[in-house]
């Protein structure tokens, strides 16, 4: 046994004991190979900074007025998701699962759909289902189209006609060996709107907005710009009140959050004037089918946080709608500006380290660079076309060159980051070890923040999200470098 553990004694371990001391098993940092550090040199992830396709499909689901997703897969791939989505968002997350077992991976899940879906139906009647595959249906060939067909065949059969063909089924084909979450999230954009956006005949003077895996804060962040504009718009997968819901007691059961969005609205996003994917790559799959569809103007990207990305932004939408962009949001942006002022000589030359999804890594490059910090290595755990172009666009503007690592791991960000010594990372909760091990703060910023309370009623994107994200920048720095004699100064 080995000298760092200890036998457990019979009568166990009480509970205020359960926290014990790590002892390093050298006493020194020993390097590792460096052969084996990039991750384009192994096989295996380590300390991976993303998820699997299905999570960002049901993610997208959950985001619909009465949705429920329906997985066919393993009870499992539906336990993980929800336990993480309580995690971040400490709210409830149904999830059908169609309980895959040995004789499903035998004989197809054909079975086992048809009954979990007409159970689903006629017991909670949901306004819509997104169908989500996983590994084991899409190895296996399992024929979601037809299966689908038979379970609204089996509805009609039982419920009538008009009931069994009132819930919509919208299939998201997701292999988790095939892509990430973002990769999931970005093909159920573009499976809503083939499946449910009618054609572009009766024009509605609205925008759509595809906002990616963002917080419910973000999404209150941008209503509330919208609002000031006088610019109305559809929300495709909107979770504010579905992940930040009210307590109340049910009024109805089943009980279904009041939020999300409604699948009249979905339909009726063939009719707007033009489509805004604030990720390209979380979202830009729906926004470019509604523009090869019905010729709606496309804007993709880039996530407005900061002062220029958020400028841009706001002229898109000033420009396709007609609508000034109000004082108010002017006052908004001068806030902003004034802050990063008076805490310019905490940020000025700090080296920083960012890291996550890849269109909020992006956003936030751009704000650090315009914060006056240096981006030493910049990660997305999920590889992008786009990404290391898009870093090398940005930092080129201000005279930098970081580490740019498309689509690795945390183990080789951790690697890189021992022989480059920085001030600050900024990434999510998967960073923790990281940065206690490199004795710097960790400032977090996206999806999987869940070692925090009410980060996800918080912005990070807009003006206001600007500054509530430099606020905890510069606290963090402050937490880890003021120096002592001055806390006490009057």
């Amino acid at each position: 046994m080995s000298s760092n553990c200890q036998p457990i004694p019979i009568e166990g371990i009480a509970y205020n004991q359960l926290k014990i001391e790590k002892k390093p098993i050298v006493p020194e940092y020993v390097p590792r190979d460096p052969v084996l550090v990039p991750k384009a040199n192994r096989t295996v992830v380590v300390n991976p900074s993303r998820t699997c396709m299905p999570f960002g499909a049901m993610f997208a689901g959950l985001g619909m007025h009465r949705g429920l997703p329906f997985v066919q897969g393993a009870q499992g791939c539906t336990t993980y998701v929800r336990y993480t989505f309580c995690r971040i968002f400490q709210e409830p997350a149904s999830i059908a699962n169609a309980s895959f077992h040995e004789d499903a991976a035998v004989f197809g899940g054909r079975k086992n759909f048809i009954e979990g879906m007409r159970n689903l139906i006629v017991r909670y009647h949901p306004d819509v289902v997104t169908v989500v595959t996983t590994c084991s249906s899409e190895i296996i060939g399992d024929d979601m189209v037809s299966f689908i067909k038979a379970a609204r065949k089996r509805l009609i059969k039982e419920l009538g006609e008009e009931e069994g063909n009132r819930p919509k089924l919208v299939l998201v084909n997701t292999p988790s060996f095939a892509g990430s979450h973002i990769v999931g999230y970005d093909r159920a954009s573009r499976a809503f709107l083939e499946t449910l956006a009618q054609d572009h005949s009766k024009p509605n003077n609205r925008i759509n907005i595809l906002p990616g895996m963002v917080m419910p804060g973000d999404l209150r962040e941008l209503k509330h710009m919208l609002r000031e504009m006088g610019v109305d718009a559809y929300i495709l997968f909107d979770i504010s009140d579905v992940f930040d819901t009210p307590l109340m007691p049910p009024q109805t059961l089943p009980y279904y959050p009041e939020g999300g969005t409604r699948v009249a609205e979905v339909e009726d996003m063939g009719n707007s004037i033009a489509t805004f994917a604030l990720c390209q790559n979380e979202g830009g799959l729906g926004a470019r089918y509604l523009e090869q569809k019905f010729e709606i103007p496309a804007f993709i990207g880039p996530m407005p946080m900061g002062v220029k990305n958020t400028d841009l932004f706001l002229k898109r939408v000033s420009e396709v709608t007609g609508r000034e962009i109000p004082k108010s949001l002017k006052d908004e942006r001068g806030r902003l500006l004034d802050f990063m002022a008076d805490t310019l000589h905490h940020t000025m030359m700090k080296r920083v380290a960012i890291f996550g999804d890849p269109d909020i890594a992006t956003g936030i490059t751009r704000f650090a660079c315009e914060l006056g910090m240096e981006p030493v290595a910049v990660m997305s755990g999920t590889k992008t076309k786009t990404f290391t172009a898009d870093i090398e666009g940005i930092v080129g503007e201000f005279g930098f060159k970081p580490l740019i690592l498309n689509g690795s791991d945390l183990f080789e960000l951790e690697e890189s980051l021992k022989t480059m010594p920085v001030d600050v990372i900024i990434g999510n909760s998967k960073g923790a070890d990281i940065a206690k091990e490199l004795q710097v703060p960790l400032v977090r910023a996206g999806l999987f923040v869940y070692d925090r309370v009410g980060y996800h009623k918080r912005p990070v994107i807009g003006y206001r999200g600007g500054e509530r994200l430099l606020a905890d920048l510069v606290n963090a720095i402050m937490d880890f470098s003021y120096p002592e004699e001055r806390t006490q100064q009057l």
